[in-house]
């Protein structure tokens, strides 16, 4: 993984191996509340870590928050996140996180990650989510919000 300022799609057993051997590592889930509450969200506790949680756009209206990069900001540095650390970003399936990763990575945050496929991943034959692709269907730790 490298320290430019672009940003790279990472698997998520990549992203989890990263956030599980390097002590300053974050992930961000940029979903919505509504997201966090009704479909779960990515559980970190046995990393003695939580997924930071800032909304890329509101609901139900899903604009751009203006005040993002501001919002992340502060949350990475209550948590003593400098900006050479690890940052993996997170969403339903990809797309919110990549543009999320993007301006942190335009605001010198040079290790920024989209992880690819997402906490749900793609639709499957049945046009639903979690079991084809993304965190939930990988096995990784998540809880019910």
């Amino acid at each position: 993984m490298s320290l430019d300022r672009s940003v790279d799609d990472v698997d998520v057993e990549a992203a989890w191996q990263v956030l599980k051997s390097r002590a300053r590592s974050q992930l961000i889930d940029v979903r919505t509340r509504a997201e966090w509450s009704y479909v779960g969200m990515p559980d970190l506790g046995c990393l003695s870590k939580r997924a930071v949680l800032v909304e890329w756009q509101t609901f139900p209206d899903r604009t751009v928050d203006p005040r993002f990069v501001e919002r992340l900001e502060g949350e990475l540095k209550a948590l003593g996140v400098k900006p050479e650390d690890d940052l993996f970003f997170i969403c339903r399936s990809g797309g919110r996180s990549l543009a999320a990763a993007k301006a942190m990575a335009a605001m010198g945050y040079g290790a920024c990650h989209n992880v690819a496929g997402g906490f749900e991943g793609p639709l499957d034959d049945e046009r639903h989510r979690g079991s084809v692709g993304g965190w939930k269907a990988a096995g990784l730790p998540w809880l019910q919000g």
